[in-house]
């Protein structure tokens, strides 16, 4: 897997060892504009066979998100974009499902 960096701000008062419950997952896609952009994984979740990740962008976490695909190769997650219209209706739908139960 790739090397990651942690950000912590100026007030961090804990050690580094990987145990802390909030680890933030952290990713780097790049935009149609060609713009990196730090993406957060915020949730999982399944639909059917595979798993699906929600991101947020990491400045900028009012802004809607995205959901990929994850698959795993090799012991390596990958994400990968929904194209299939059916399969994204699908997805949309189980994520709707899962919003309005975090918001009950």
């Amino acid at each position: 897997m790739s090397d990651h960096t942690h950000e912590h701000g100026d007030a961090c008062g804990h050690d580094h060892d990987h145990d802390h419950e909030h680890e933030e997952f952290v990713l780097t896609l790049t935009d149609e504009q060609g713009n990196d952009v730090e993406m957060v994984l915020v949730e999982t979740f399944d639909v059917g066979e595979n798993l699906y990740a929600l991101l947020l962008e990491r400045e900028n976490p009012e802004a809607d998100g995205i959901i990929l695909r994850v698959e795993e190769e090799n012991d390596e997650m990958m994400l990968y974009n929904i194209e299939d219209e059916e399969e994204w209706n699908a997805v949309e739908a189980a994520y709707n499902e899962l919003v309005a139960q975090l918001e009950d």
